[in-house]
């Protein structure tokens, strides 16, 4: 529903946009913001007319976070209490208008890294391939998939524990990096 209101709030909003020059992108005129018209603010425009930055990588510099009030300090966790939130940089798209400063920091960004590592097609590579080490490979542990490889794994025994590690989350990419979530 309030979706719906906003389209039609922005629709307006060109329309009356493009007819008249009372709508104004921000209060550096003296003008003051009016709820009554149809300009939002561009920090309550939804995602789909922002353009965001990535968060930003402290490296575990607590100290810059506190300074900076935004960043990462760690990346990813198993569960939702463990994942740190940062606030990014947002800018709102050309074309779009609304009032207020156009960037500003937007809250609730999961401090979560993705670099292509697929559940599903490592849980397959795992139980067909596994014995030639191919599930280590795609993760990263190149040094333990050679020596799975070698000795065509474990005889066996090395390739169901790596399975059984990849069901239960204890075996996991190597650069740290969480699961990308779609298929």
């Amino acid at each position: 529903m309030f979706q719906m209101y906003f389209y039609i709030t922005l629709f307006s909003t060109i329309i009356m946009g493009c007819l008249s020059d009372n709508y104004l992108m921000d209060n550096s005129t003296g003008y003051d913001y009016d709820p009554q018209k149809a300009l939002v603010y561009c920090s309550f425009l939804p995602l789909e007319f922002l353009n965001c930055s990535a968060p930003e990588d402290l490296k575990g510099n607590i100290t810059k976070r506190k300074e900076q009030g935004y960043g990462c300090t760690k990346w990813g966790g198993e569960k939702f209490e463990d994942v740190q939130n940062t606030s990014v940089w947002c800018t709102a798209l050309p074309g779009i208008e609304c009032y207020g400063n156009r960037t500003f920091l937007r809250d609730g960004f999961p401090c979560i890294m993705y670099n292509g590592h697929y559940f599903v097609t490592t849980l397959i590579y795992s139980v067909l391939l596994g014995f030639l080490g191919m599930d280590r490979f795609c993760l990263g542990h190149t040094g333990t998939a050679v020596g799975k490889l070698l000795t065509l794994g474990g005889v066996g025994i090395w390739w169901i524990i790596d399975v059984v590690l990849l069901v239960t989350g204890q075996l996991k990419p190597e650069d740290k990096s969480n699961w990308v979530p779609y298929y």
